[in-house]
């Protein structure tokens, strides 16, 4: 029972740092793809949404080869600051962050598509300035469908596998997170410790699709 609690603090730590993360690029980059027209708009979009499809061990290779020692990424934090990533908590973070973004970026860019021009060109018209059409205006208009798209990242970093264990590995109270912990589980012949982990998974991503679900701007417009 005890490492049941300690995989699931790990995995709730990560999962929320993750969550975090993908929020703050996912606005910034879900706004712009919404309302920008550029060359490669839709090819940065492909490329942002990749890890959708793309699998997880792939992703855990590419970041290896980035943030590993010899990477590029990874060589210049070891070389000035001294800080290593790989097998570490922050190592797992990064990983479900990258694997759960493109579900944040989705949902807001569809939220942010959804909120009508003509009230931000309005606001524009009043003085208001960009940030504060984008944080009185657009935010305030799309922020249904931006935590449902969060909270269904949220949930996808909980339950991440793949990526996770090529970056950070599987060291009991530092890395392992619930899933990994049931791999384990499973391999060491552990039926009752896997049963109560994929238990209390399965609780917790329930409980967030549903508020995902009640969240999703369709529910709302049915609702109108």
């Amino acid at each position: 029972m005890d490492a049941a609690l300690i995989a699931l603090g790990l995995s709730l730590k990560v999962a929320l740092w993750a969550t975090a993360i993908d929020l703050v690029l996912g606005l910034g980059l879900g706004y712009l793809l919404a309302r920008k027209r550029f060359p490669g708009r839709e090819l940065l979009d492909a490329v942002l949404t990749l890890p959708m499809v793309m699998p997880p061990t792939v992703l855990g290779y590419y970041l290896l080869v980035l943030i590993g020692r010899n990477g590029p990424i990874g060589h210049w934090l070891q070389h000035y600051f001294g800080i290593n990533l790989i097998f570490t908590w922050q190592g797992a973070v990064i990983a479900a962050a990258v694997v759960a973004f493109p579900l944040v970026l989705k949902g807001a860019r569809s939220a942010f598509e959804a909120v009508d021009v003509q009230l931000e060109q309005a606001a524009r018209v009043l003085g208001v300035s960009p940030l504060g059409v984008f944080l009185r205006v657009s935010l305030p208009l799309a922020w249904r469908g931006v935590l449902a798209g969060t909270l269904l990242a949220f949930a996808r970093s909980m339950g991440e596998f793949g990526a996770t264990l090529m970056v950070a590995g599987s060291i009991p109270g530092k890395t392992q997170t619930l899933s990994i912990a049931v791999y384990e589980a499973v391999q060491a012949g552990q039926d009752d410790t896997a049963n109560l982990l994929v238990l209390i998974t399965s609780i917790t991503c329930i409980i967030v699709l549903v508020a995902a679900n009640r969240l999703a701007p369709n529910r709302v417009q049915g609702a109108a």
